[in-house]
């Protein structure tokens, strides 16, 4: 199969597929002043599925994401989200709309777990007792017990606080869910322990995920569809992780997969990519197994 390039769509296999907003980018481009930080990228991101936006830093990935919720605006081109365009959308409603957790967990510090989590759906009209009763069953659902609710923040492990920025970016129910290299800041323990929740997640609610990281390993083992950018803004290949690995679009994506697998053989890299397929699903078995143990 030959490798996808910027110009390809990557069809939904997902049974959610008619219920949740698919993303399309056509012909965008954002600049800086003279700098060009995403150059007319043309990309389908599919409904109901994890799709991983890679690359080092400056590449342009965090901001082709900040464009989904309209917190940076485009020069060219247009974004679609379930085929409505995005600019003829109020902003401030658009985002409400939206799940988004960022690096830092982005909490407030003068509120506790419970009212972060609270948050949009009280801005969005939910009134306050069913707020309440979705933010305690969310913390139930991200792994974290409810005697966390009253914390504050800076109470929190970085683990649980990355937890709380999940559950809070649930709260308002959106079938779109943004996460900016969410895991970056925790240690490498607690990093797998949130991948592995975040798969168990997305397999119980099938949400349109859109995840930003630099680390190719982890793109590998979360992306259903995994497109990679290179410097100057530019996506240099969009595919899932088996066309990736073993079909690189060019040289810049053979050296940057070349982090993650090597110099392996192309037999030996299909040995990787089915270890990486094989390691994903367990684990996300054995975590909802754990979690059914605990209820």
């Amino acid at each position: 199969m030959p490798a996808s390039t910027p110009q390809d769509t990557i069809p939904s296999n997902s049974a959610q597929a008619t219920r949740t907003a698919g993303i399309e980018f056509s012909q965008v481009t954002k600049r800086y002043g003279a700098n060009t930080v995403v150059d007319n990228l043309t990309l389908s991101i599919p409904a109901g599925e994890t799709t991983v936006f890679v690359g080092s830093s400056g590449c342009g990935k965090t901001t082709t994401l900040r464009m989904i919720n309209r917190m940076v605006e485009p020069q060219e081109g247009t974004i679609t989200i379930g085929g409505q365009n995005i600019a003829d959308q109020d902003p401030y409603k658009l985002r409400r709309s939206i799940g988004y957790v960022m690096q830092s967990g982005g909490l407030l510090p003068h509120r506790t777990v419970l009212e972060n989590v609270m948050t949009v759906p009280l801005l969005n009209g939910t009134p306050k007792p069913q707020a309440k009763e979705r933010a305690l069953a969310l913390l139930g659902t991200v792994g974290l017990d409810a005697s966390l609710a009253q914390r504050y923040p800076a109470q929190l492990s970085g683990g649980q606080a990355q937890r709380v920025g999940v559950a809070r970016a649930l709260a308002a129910d959106a079938s779109i869910l943004l996460m900016d290299e969410p895991f970056s800041a925790v240690d490498p323990i607690v990093r797998t322990e949130l991948q592995e929740e975040l798969l168990r997640l997305q397999g119980e609610l099938h949400k349109t995920i859109v995840f930003v990281t630099h680390d190719i390993d982890e793109a590998l083992f979360l992306g259903d569809n995994i497109a990679v950018f290179a410097p100057g803004g530019k996506l240099a290949q969009y595919g899932a992780p088996e066309e990736i690995l073993t079909n690189p679009a060019n040289d810049f994506v053979e050296s940057f997969v070349s982090q993650s697998v090597g110099a392996l053989l192309p037999a030996d890299v299909m040995r990787q990519v089915r270890y990486i397929r094989r390691e994903r699903y367990r684990r996300t078995r054995e975590a909802a197994a754990s979690t059914s143990g605990r209820g």
